[in-house]
């Protein structure tokens, strides 16, 4: 099913981190976990990865600050949100600034495995 794509994960929560990485890697997925935007910025992997599972309120750069600097820089990753602050104007800029999905915390797993798939797709 995953075709051996490769999934960003950035969230601050060390074992949301590891539970969502341990998921997506049940389903055939390879993933790349972190700890923070910056640390995702630094590593530069935003060409490589078919798709990004995204934290919204983390210390320093937040989710949408991130979602704001991939579309600077012309960036075509898919992004999918994931927050417990999921009120209606945190959703809206997020899809403004480029995100394909936002699901709140707590969310079901079949719903992000499915907008993993969707975001992967490209539909």
């Amino acid at each position: 099913m995953s075709e051996e794509r490769l999934i960003g994960i950035v969230d601050d929560d060390a074992s949301l981190r590891r539970s969502l990485g341990n998921l997506l890697g049940s389903t055939g997925f390879n993933v790349e976990t972190f700890a923070s935007a910056e640390a995702f910025l630094a590593a530069d992997r935003a060409e490589t990865m078919d798709a990004l599972v995204l934290d919204v309120r983390m210390p320093g750069m937040s989710g949408v600050e991130l979602l704001v600097e991939l579309a600077r820089r012309s960036s075509r990753l898919p992004v999918v949100v994931l927050t417990a602050h999921g009120d209606e104007d945190v959703r809206k800029q997020c899809f403004r600034a480029g995100a394909l999905a936002f699901l709140t915390k707590p969310f079901q797993a079949k719903d992000l495995l499915d907008a993993i798939e969707q975001a992967t797709r490209g539909d």
